[in-house]
């Protein structure tokens, strides 16, 4: 058990392996295996190939470019966010204060700092008169013969009186907002160093008779000092300078919050560092380094740990490689049994052990910024505009599995970047998911579309090109008839609003089932058309095959379906003409049921880690191209919905939705969350599905995308999806102003007749009212080239409002 399951070929008919049954379909890489490492991401640059030596841990300081990738942080993030080194965005900065306040009162503030300094300011020396003596004033000011205790006492009342008015004018005039403003991030470490600088020069000051604190405190405390009394003397003397030092200190601490400083200082963060979104603490490490394997060396597996070390940093393995390899680890470590078969693997094969059974190791070319580990793919980042919220304006956008797994509707003209900038990214990260045995996906689009080149997949169909390798199974690979007839249906009449699909599939079955009875198989396309017809030929030869073998269930099957023929509500008649579309020339040896058939059934995906792409012939057979597009969303919502194994994330990718969305397949896709799978639905318009189905549609995606060149009608819908927000509203009312004086008058004439406007007073009123987050005109006007409005919704449900997004390339 070298491969824990992830080698070998697999099955696509969905019934039994290969090897036992003869003629099995296996398919194979739609190219040749590469023969060198395929491309890196934008990521992370290829590192030189080493040559051949013995394996080794690097030192710390060889780190390859694969290893750094592999270590960078990725903190949990709100949906949408690209978490790849993701720092968030710091607290918005205030708007710029003015600066007459804050000079008016310090000019004001100097003043009377001047006034006190001079004794011209009447009555203020009052108090202080009243605790030293009035034996020791005279008309306000202080006798010279007054001893030094009450002169510094006095001097000292005077320092203070100037202290609390420049708290005062300081608080009044908001210093301390001018000191945020400008000092930006670095605010707590200024109002640091500032109160540190003021702490030191005041308690300098305070021990020189400038600021007499200390001779005051040793002139009330000159008993104990002069007592004789040594011991008294020296607690006397410490105690008036620790409380000097106290007075001082104390409410500068406070005020400049010392206590969080020190806090962090034992935290191991530097005092006043930058901190995170809302205050918060910046974001640590993830630990140990993952180039290391710690999870290995914790259970035990230090030889398989040092060798894929070294292969990391010796840039032997790259992205692709090192999810695949921990992925395969995730399952091991969970069943002691395969334990030791894991180290085996790892030690025999090194970077190739789990390798995926295509041989390859990456896609041919990347054309997104890719995050294997996460699953994330890059697709623009946040606009900085004031519609968006601020801590999200210039983060990265992306998408990832836990929010495709609710699916994506994408809307958009042709040309608006659907395919280019979303839908192939979308399908490139699935790819590199698949690679690494986490998922399955299904790409669907026209012949030639720009969803990737043919080696980038496992599995291509291209329906009505006689060189394609696999052939497409209608009936999705199940033997059970009522299951076939009803997903047919869907695919045949899922569109036709008169005919309902029950009664399609009903009638569907009652052919279906004779049919596979006599012959073991389901018919082909010809064989169908011409039984939905009521070929007589077809159905005698049938009905005596059923009599012959006495399959008389069947036959009454078989009898119900020609009582009901030619009946007014008969579907069979529609049916005929939708599988006529099929049954083409260019179709020949297509949909082919026999044993040399070589059809792709979808219930592989369920089961293996597949890149499939279905090229339809849109060009030149449009309403063949929509039954296929039809017939694969149903037969995709059947299937994951009968898997019983789940581990494997299973999407499917449509680029061109129209005229395929039906009632049943709405409802599969809102199933789709709960089952591990995910679809990812391309629109150039709403009016592509029908209007009574737009409600169900929009509610069925937890994602939705809308692109530039939208009509007012498409944006009316997802501007009452995407619901309504709370907003203050600022109202500005001019009033005219009506002077009752002369001279009040005058003035307010000279005034107009100098700006030519009328004297007026503003009225402001600020509410809060309820708007919808983008109106429909926003949506159709308001976008601009190469940008979208995503919003998104995880399986754990997590919600992202719509944002305004410049998409990448």
């Amino acid at each position: 058990m070298d491969n824990d399951g992830t080698h070998g070929a697999w099955d696509t008919r969905g019934a039994q392996p290969p090897e036992a049954r003869p003629g099995g379909s296996v398919p194979r890489p739609a190219g040749p295996p590469p023969a060198a490492p395929p491309a890196y991401p934008p990521t992370v640059p290829p590192p030189a190939r080493p040559p051949a030596g013995p394996a080794h841990t690097p030192g710390p300081g060889s780190a390859s470019p694969t290893a750094d990738w592999f270590n960078a942080p990725r903190p949990e993030a709100g949906p949408g966010v690209w978490r790849y080194g993701f720092v968030p965005r710091p607290d918005e900065r205030p708007p710029r204060p003015s600066l007459v306040g804050p000079a008016a009162t310090l000019i004001i503030w100097l003043l009377l700092w001047l006034l006190l300094s001079a004794r011209a300011v009447p009555y203020v020396f009052k108090p202080i008169e009243i605790i030293t003596g009035p034996e020791w004033w005279t008309l306000g000011r202080l006798r010279e013969d007054a001893p030094g205790l009450v002169v510094d006492s006095t001097t000292l009342y005077y320092e203070i009186l100037v202290l609390i008015l420049g708290f005062y004018a300081a608080r009044v005039g908001g210093w301390a907002d001018v000191l945020r403003y400008f000092a930006g991030e670095r605010f707590e470490r200024v109002r640091l160093t500032l109160s540190l600088a003021a702490a030191a020069v005041l308690l300098w000051l305070a021990w020189t008779p400038k600021v007499p604190l200390l001779l005051v405190l040793m002139g009330s405390a000159q008993g104990w000092l002069l007592s004789g009394d040594q011991f008294k003397a020296t607690v006397a003397a410490y105690t008036c300078y620790a409380l000097t030092t106290a007075i001082v200190v104390w409410p500068i601490a406070r005020a400049a919050h010392w206590g969080d400083a020190l806090r962090e200082l034992r935290a191991g963060r530097a005092p006043g560092s930058p901190r995170g979104a809302n205050g918060t603490a910046p974001l640590p490490a993830d630990g140990p380094p993952r180039a290391h394997w710690p999870g290995l060396r914790a259970a035990g597996s230090v030889d398989a740990a040092e060798a894929l070390t070294a292969a990391v940093h010796a840039g032997r393995m790259n992205d692709v490689d090192c999810v695949r390899v921990r992925h395969a680890w995730t399952g091991a470590r969970g069943r002691p049994d395969r334990l030791a078969s894991f180290t085996e693997t790892v030690l025999r094969k090194g970077a190739d052990a789990f390798l995926h059974p295509s041989g390859r190791r990456d896609v041919p070319r990347r054309t997104a910024t890719h995050d294997p580990l996460t699953g994330q793919v890059r697709i623009g980042e946040c606009a900085d505009d004031p519609r968006n919220p601020y801590p999200r304006r210039g983060s990265g956008m992306a998408l990832e599995p836990a929010s495709l797994g609710t699916s994506l509707l994408a809307v958009g003209p042709p040309g608006s970047g659907k395919t280019e900038r979303v839908v192939r990214p979308v399908v490139e990260a699935l790819a590199l998911r698949a690679l690494t045995g986490q998922a399955a996906v299904l790409a669907v689009g026209g012949a030639g579309g720009g969803l990737g080149p043919d080696d980038a997949y496992d599995v291509v169909i291209r329906i009505g090109d006689p060189a394609s390798l696999h052939d497409f199974d209608l009936y999705g690979g199940t033997t059970d008839p009522d299951e076939a007839a009803a997903v047919l249906a869907e695919g045949l009449a899922g569109d036709i609003p008169t005919l309902e699909t029950r009664r399609a599939a009903t009638a569907l079955g009652q052919l279906l089932g004779p049919f596979r009875t006599v012959h073991g198989r389901f018919p082909s396309v010809p064989e169908l058309r011409e039984l939905l017809d009521g070929s007589a030929a077809a159905l005698g030869a049938l009905r005596e095959a059923l009599e012959a073998g006495g399959h008389q269930a069947m036959l009454r099957e078989l009898e119900a379906r020609a009582r009901q023929a030619g009946g007014g509500g008969d579907p069979a008649a529609a049916l005929a003409d939708r599988v006529a579309a099929l049954d083409r020339p260019a179709f020949a040896g297509f949909f082919a049921t026999g044993e040399d058939a070589r059809p792709f059934s979808l219930r592989s995906l369920g089961r293996h880690p597949l890149r499939v792409r279905v090229d339809l012939p849109e060009r030149v057979h449009a309403e063949a191209s929509r039954i296929l597009a039809r017939l694969l969303l149903a037969q995709f919502n059947a299937v994951t919905a009968a898997r019983t194994d789940r581990s494997l994330f299973v999407c499917l990718v449509l680029d061109d939705a129209t005229h395929t969305v039906t009632p049943d397949t709405v409802r599969g896709i809102r199933r789709l969350r709960s089952l591990n799978a995910g679809a990812v639905l391309a629109l150039r318009t709403l009016d592509d599905v029908p209007e009574g189905l737009h409600t169900a549609l929009l509610g069925a995606f937890g994602c939705a995308m809308v692109f530039p060149g939208l009509t007012t009608w498409d944006g009316k819908r997802f501007a009452e999806a995407w619901g309504k927000e709370w907003v203050e509203v600022r109202e500005v009312a001019q009033h005219g102003v009506f002077a009752d004086q002369p001279l009040t008058r005058a003035l307010h004439s000279l005034r107009k007749m100098a700006t030519g406007k009328a004297v007026t007073t503003d009225a402001v009123t600020v509410r809060r009212v309820e708007r919808e987050r983008w109106s429909a005109s926003a949506l159709a006007y308001e976008l601009p080239h190469g940008h979208a409005v995503l919003s998104l919704t995880t399986v754990d449900g997590d919600h992202m409002p719509p944002l305004l997004v410049r998409l990448a390339g």
